[in-house]
């Protein structure tokens, strides 16, 4: 079976890279780690989300918008938050709106819902310590006891 620790990176194509890279590193805070070139052109950029994890961004994108929630493919990527009204109202000020609000989630965590501006959907959770994930990954733990 293979092991997994994590995982470590996310990519995304845009049409738009200086404004996709305002967003991510602009409004939501991410540092830019490298950037790399193809035949003297823009190929990715890596922006840091932890420093094992990354959102990779290639530019010249095709289309407008990203697929809609229901099609085959990226649905959406998850940020995980300490403190979920704080994030909205950082995000709030940065000026970034919500396409869903604040609301507990079927799983009971918290959660709220936001996008870039090529239409890639956000998640932001705040995982409750009472949540089916956080019951789940105590029952795992305890059962590699």
């Amino acid at each position: 079976m293979l092991t997994v620790s994590s995982i470590a990176h996310i990519a995304i194509r845009v049409k738009d890279f200086e404004r996709a890279h305002d967003f991510y590193v602009g409004k939501l805070g991410f540092e830019e780690m490298l950037r790399l070139d193809r035949d003297g052109r823009l190929w990715l950029c890596y922006l840091r989300v932890t420093d094992e994890q990354y959102l990779e961004i290639f530019p010249d994108g095709e289309g407008d918008r990203a697929a809609g929630r229901d099609a085959v493919g990226f649905n959406h990527l998850c940020l995980s938050v300490p403190d979920i009204d704080q994030a909205i109202a950082e995000l709030g000020a940065a000026g970034v709106p919500l396409i869903r609000p604040r609301a507990e989630g079927a799983d009971g965590n918290l959660q709220a819902w936001i996008e870039d501006p090529e239409g890639h959907r956000i998640e932001l959770m705040q995982m409750a310590p009472d949540s089916m994930q956080a019951q789940a990954i105590a029952r795992l733990r305890e059962g590699r006891k």
